[in-house]
C-alpha cells in the first residue's frame, strides 16, 4: 500500500470517505484539499455502467468547457493549400511540413492537440507509433480529422478548452475540468458541461445504471465522492 505524506494525510482528514457530497461542496473541498505548491489540475473520474469490450458500448466524445482548462494548449495542424492559411490565422502553433513529420517520427511531441485534414492522413498515418500511445493521433471520432473549412473552429476550440473523453478498459472516464486556482463557479460550470456531454454520449445499448460513480480530485490530492444524481442535474450558471 502506498505511503502518503503529511500534506496528503492532512487533506484527506478533511474528507468523509463514506459521504456523497453535493457538487458545490465537493468542488469547495477539492480546492481546499489540494496538497501541492503548484496550481494543480482538477479532474473528474466517472465510473460508467457500460462494457467497453463491445463496440456498441464505447463512450467517446469531445466537449468545449466554458472556462477552459487554465493552461496554454499547443496545437499542431497537418494541412495543405487553404488549410494552412486557415490554421495559421486561427492561431495554430505549428503547421506540419515534411521536416516536422520527420521530427515527430524521431520522437518529437511538443504539442497538446494534433489536427489534420483528411487528405493529409496518408502522411499522418505513418506517425501512429509515436502519436498513438500519447493520445495525440488525429481521429474523426475525436473531431480532430476535419475538412479544411472546419480547421479554424477546431483550432480555436482546442485552445479555448476543448477536451476529449473516452471510456477506458475499466469502464472509467478520466477528464480534467480546470485548475485549483479557478473560481468555484468556473469549476462548477465546467463540471456541469462535462456531465451533460457524458449523459448525451450514453450508448443506446447501455442497460441499467449508466453513471455509477463520480469522484473529483486534484493532482496528488485525495478523491472526493460526489452524489451521482445531483451531478447529473447540474446546469451551467454563467459563462
Amino acid at each position: 500500500m502506498a505511503k502518503h505524506g503529511k500534506k496528503y494525510l492532512a487533506a484527506a482528514a478533511k474528507i468523509d470517505p463514506d459521504q456523497l457530497y453535493d457538487p458545490e461542496n465537493a468542488i469547495a473541498l477539492v480546492k481546499d484539499t489540494s496538497p501541492t505548491k503548484f496550481d494543480a489540475t482538477v479532474e473528474l473520474h466517472i465510473r460508467l455502467g457500460v462494457d467497453p469490450r463491445h463496440a456498441d458500448q464505447q463512450v467517446r466524445d469531445v466537449v468545449v468547457l466554458p472556462h477552459g482548462l487554465g493552461k496554454t494548449v499547443r496545437v499542431i495542424v497537418f494541412a495543405q493549400g487553404d488549410g494552412v492559411t486557415l490554421a495559421r490565422e486561427a492561431g495554430a502553433d505549428v503547421i506540419a511540413d515534411d521536416e516536422t513529420i520527420n521530427k515527430i517520427q524521431a520522437g518529437w511531441t511538443d504539442f497538446d492537440v494534433a489536427i489534420a485534414t483528411p487528405d493529409m492522413m496518408g502522411k499522418v498515418g505513418r506517425l501512429g507509433r509515436v502519436l498513438g500511445p500519447r493520445g495525440l493521433m488525429p481521429n474523426p471520432k475525436a473531431g480532430t480529422v476535419v475538412p479544411a473549412e472546419d480547421i479554424a473552429r477546431v483550432v480555436k476550440e482546442s485552445k479555448a478548452g476543448r477536451v476529449e473523453f473516452r471510456v477506458d478498459k475499466t469502464s472509467n472516464l478520466h477528464v480534467p475540468i480546470g485548475k485549483v486556482s479557478f473560481e468555484q463557479g468556473q469549476l462548477y460550470d465546467n463540471m456541469a458541461t462535462l456531465m451533460d456531454a457524458v449523459k448525451k454520449a450514453k450508448p443506446a445499448t447501455s442497460k441499467g445504471t449508466y453513471i455509477r460513480k463520480v469522484t473529483i480530485t486534484s493532482t496528488m490530492g485525495p478523491g472526493i465522492k460526489v452524489d451521482t444524481t445531483q451531478s447529473q442535474a447540474m446546469e451551467v450558471r454563467e459563462v
